[in-house]
């Protein structure tokens, strides 16, 4: 199983750029761009990597955000991460970024976006990877406050295929949000949310009912309703699951508790991703590996995982066809 996790052409679809911040670039842009930064050592920051649940985290990861202050940053965060999809065969990703977290810092929404799109730019050139970018509206802040985001991305829509919704989830429903997502869909723009990772399910219905989102990002709350779940079946609805940060954000105790075993078994349209890994302790094989460890997974199941990922990616079916062949080539041998 781990050859043929390594060996699969895979895409990443949930992956947020400044959780792939990893503590010893955090050091050195610190450093650099002269932010004090609440740890004394790498192995502060790994030692702060404990959390109890999402709140915990988010604290952490905004905090760490800080050091991100100019296009090279950006450019040298997301080619980190390029580097990791080369590690980890990534041949697709979807880039969500937060610019809220940087624009209200004083940082130009054109720094974060420019940086951003110069690497992948590169990584198309350099290595053949394929991607997407997509920016999220942070839920703890207002709908005005999405509101105004949008309209600061409109003259770089060429560049932003779609908008999301992420942060803090218990408390902010989807419910809230729903004007701003209307707009964004008149413009064009795919439309994702985080939806059902510590919230409940009522927050998956909402999403699909109030923001017509086009992939639920988590989802695993949807287990709980019969009803969500057979419609989720029905419409294939993607749901994009991230093992670690389930895991590490106490949403299962233990991985052996997951249920995306059950999730697959059932009919529904989900696939694996990172998430946060620099926070969560892995990237996208070691959230593979990590479920063939402790679920009842077969070599099909994870091909099936993998397959769903492209099945749900914002490209055309010519691409998602070339993709899945390689796909079928790898698992045949």
């Amino acid at each position: 199983m781990p050859d043929l996790i390594r060996a699969l052409p895979k895409a990443e679809l949930h992956l947020h750029i400044e959780g792939s911040l990893e503590p010893e670039l955090m050091f050195r842009l610190a450093k650099k761009n002269n932010v004090a930064i609440p740890y004394d050592s790498i192995e502060d920051v790994r030692r702060a990597y404990n959390f109890s649940n999402l709140q915990s985290f988010l604290d952490i990861y905004y905090a760490g955000a800080n050091v991100l202050q100019t296009q090279d940053d950006f450019y040298d965060l997301t080619w980190a991460y390029i580097e990791k999809c080369l590690e980890n065969n990534i041949v697709h990703t979807e880039i969500f970024f937060d610019p809220q977290t940087h624009t209200e810092r004083g940082v130009p929404f054109s720094a974060v976006i420019g940086g951003i799109k110069a690497a992948l730019a590169d990584a198309h050139s350099q290595h053949g990877i394929t991607s997407c970018i997509i920016m999220c509206f942070l839920r703890h802040l207002s709908e005005a406050d999405a509101f105004a985001t949008l309209e600061e991305a409109l003259p770089y829509k060429d560049d932003i295929i779609g908008v999301g919704l992420d942060s803090s989830e218990v408390g902010n429903p989807p419910s809230k949000f729903a004007a701003v997502f209307k707009a964004a869909a008149e413009h064009g723009f795919k439309l994702v949310a985080h939806a059902g990772e510590e919230a409940d399910f009522s927050y998956i219905n909402e999403a699909l009912d109030l923001l017509n989102i086009h992939r639920i990002d988590h989802g695993v709350q949807s287990i709980h309703s019969d009803t969500l779940m057979l419609r989720l079946k029905d419409t294939q609805m993607p749901l994009t699951v991230c093992p670690n940060s389930n895991i590490e954000l106490r949403v299962f105790d233990h991985y052996d508790q997951h249920n995306i075993k059950d999730l697959l078994d059932y009919g529904l349209n989900v696939s694996v991703h990172s998430d946060d890994p620099a926070y969560f302790k892995g990237y996208l094989n070691q959230n593979f590996t990590n479920l063939c460890d402790h679920l009842p997974l077969s070599a099909d199941d994870v091909v099936t995982l993998v397959k769903n990922g492209f099945r749900s990616a914002f490209i055309d079916d010519a691409q998602k066809a070339a993709y899945l062949a390689k796909v079928d080539a790898i698992a045949a041998r």
